[in-house]
């Protein structure tokens, strides 16, 4: 299990980060001396450290340049920060990436799960489906070859882009959820020199047209003002009745 390290004044907001991580499978644990943040953090050796920049005695910055001193653990920054130049700070200070507040919790996770895989390899920690030993993803008849980029369904099979399998794969593994546009993103933004809200519409477009051709129609359903999720099944045919 993948142990964050939380480092944040605000009792509340780290709170709320802890919760929501450890909802996704993940171990949290907050800084609570913020003196010397350091003998919490080497003692609980984490995977990944979230820091604020505001924080009383030294500020985030110093305490990456600490910890880079130390460690290659990824860092990622929140901060109510948004200016251009604290991001460049962070990032110059040794951190992988930067998150403003407010925090939105969806794209605060997508951005946990695609330092982690970057850093440490794939895993599955949302759902605890794990492919099969063949590499595939499996739910409703439905079949993800992570392979070769393919889905299969009863006797077709068809391939399909990076973007579209990173996508496939993130439907189902949240089978049953509504996923948003923010969850979405962060799951391409690791793959990607430029992601937007256009980019994410026009892949979402292509994997339902290729569900679609597997026999599939409608099977990713837009979720008014929430986002996206995968329909099959008994679902489906309610859906599409």
């Amino acid at each position: 299990m993948y142990r964050i390290f939380i480092v944040e004044d605000d009792s509340k907001i780290s709170a709320v980060l802890k919760r929501n991580i450890e909802k996704y499978g993940f171990e949290a644990s907050c800084a609570s001396q913020f003196r010397d943040v350091m003998p919490e953090l080497t003692a609980y050796e984490p995977h990944l450290v979230m820091l604020d920049i505001n924080l009383p005695y030294f500020d985030g910055y110093y305490w990456c340049r600490q910890i880079r001193s130390k460690s290659n653990v990824p860092i990622i920054f929140i901060s109510a920060r948004a200016g251009e130049m604290d991001q460049v700070m962070a990032i110059d200070n040794g951190a992988d990436d930067y998150i403003t507040k407010p925090i939105h919790l969806d794209l605060f996770i997508a951005k946990i799960k695609s330092v982690l895989r970057r850093v440490y390899g794939d895993y599955s920690a949302s759902t605890g489906l794990a492919p099969s030993p063949d590499n595939e993803l499996h739910v409703q008849g439905l079949r993800l070859n992570l392979s070769r980029n393919e889905l299969i369904y009863q006797t077709r099979k068809i391939q399909i882009s990076k973007n579209e399998q990173l996508l496939a794969e993130c439907f189902i593994q949240l089978y049953g959820r509504t996923v948003s546009r923010d969850q979405l993103l962060g799951t391409l933004w690791d793959h990607a020199q430029f992601v937007d809200d256009n980019t994410l519409t026009v892949n979402v477009a292509r994997l339902r047209k290729k569900l679609e051709e597997l026999g599939l129609p409608n099977a990713i359903a837009t979720v008014r003002g929430l986002g996206y999720k995968l329909v099959l099944g008994e679902e489906q045919e309610e859906t599409n009745a």
